[in-house]
């Protein structure tokens, strides 16, 4: 449905080779479908002012671009517009996600110590376990299906701005209790030199009931009478309370309530804990000096293809 269909095409530098061939490629099947003088307007572009692929294209065709902050990083950036447009495209309150965040600063500013400040107590957990106990991966595994996708913001955050110079621990984003069953035998019985975040929130008595005169088997009798919720409670507890029986070191956060407020004072809260572990580890959390590298070779890669 051509018609109903709309693009919102996102690229800070303007010149992301993925983003931008997905852009031409989408705009020459809407302009055949639609013609020449109706596809714009199926095409909306963010990017920064000046000199950009992306905008020079979008304006050439008469689409419309919205400027994004030069000096927002790409990763650092969810809660601009290159976020919360698809934020409120989808529904989301993007008011109330931006006051999450801001309550997250606002309760560091008001804190009276460092030790209260919990994006500085996690930079300095995951840095000196890092420094002086030989850990080499940080693993972020929240008992929320909702907060699936939020583990794979965090692997780029926590990658992309602390990988440098020979620093930094590997980020693992896992799921549970979906990874109980594929990463937990590793994480209890591997190396250990893993830290762990748990994301965890009140479950029990939440979800539906499990009839008690549907089982009828002395080795499911523990399920009988409880609801979803409850299994998923013992879930989160007994995987804390066994990483902590192996040795592993492990913090959990706990949520009353995943909303949009909540999800704001939680990506705030790991975008500090970051930039305090880059200061901490003395790398700049806000380059990534050798993906351009790999950049420079795919459109040398490209120019040196022959052409069908």
């Amino acid at each position: 449905e051509a018609e109903r269909t709309g693009f919102l095409v996102i690229s800070k530098s303007g010149s992301t080779a993925e983003t931008m061939a997905q852009f031409i490629y989408c705009m020459d099947v809407f302009r055949k479908h639609l013609g020449q003088d109706k596809f714009a307007n199926h095409f909306t572009s963010i990017t920064e002012p000046g000199h950009r692929p992306l905008r020079e294209m979008s304006e050439t065709h008469g689409i419309t671009v919205i400027d994004h902050h030069p000096a927002i990083g790409g990763r650092y950036s969810a809660l601009s517009a290159t976020g919360m447009l698809p934020a409120m495209i989808a529904g989301l309150d993007g008011e109330a996600l931006r006051s999450g965040a801001a309550s997250l600063v606002d309760s560091i500013t008001n804190s009276g110590s460092a030790r209260d400040v919990a994006p500085a107590v996690g930079a300095v957990l995951a840095v000196g376990l890092a420094q002086y106990n030989g850990i080499t991966a940080s693993v972020l595994m929240p008992y929320l299906d909702r907060l699936e996708i939020f583990g794979k913001w965090y692997r780029q955050l926590w990658a992309e701005s602390l990988g440098k110079d020979g620093k930094g621990t590997t980020p693992i984003d896992a799921l549970g209790t979906v990874d109980q069953h594929s990463q937990l035998q590793l994480y209890l019985d591997g190396p250990k030199d893993k830290f762990f975040t748990l994301i965890i929130s009140e479950m029990i008595q939440k979800g539906g009931l499990l009839p008690k005169d549907l089982i009828n088997l002395p080795e499911l009798a523990y399920l009988a009478g409880r609801s979803v919720g409850d299994l998923m409670a013992a879930e989160q507890q007994a995987t804390i309370e066994t990483l902590v029986a192996h040795n592993c070191p492990t913090r959990v956060l706990e949520i009353r309530h995943l909303d949009e407020y909540t999800l704001g004072a939680l990506m705030m809260h790991f975008m500090l804990e970051t930039i305090i572990a880059a200061d901490l580890m003395d790398v700049n959390p806000f380059n990534q000096p050798a993906v351009e590298e790999g950049k420079v070779l795919v459109r040398k890669m490209m120019n040196e293809r022959n052409v069908t």
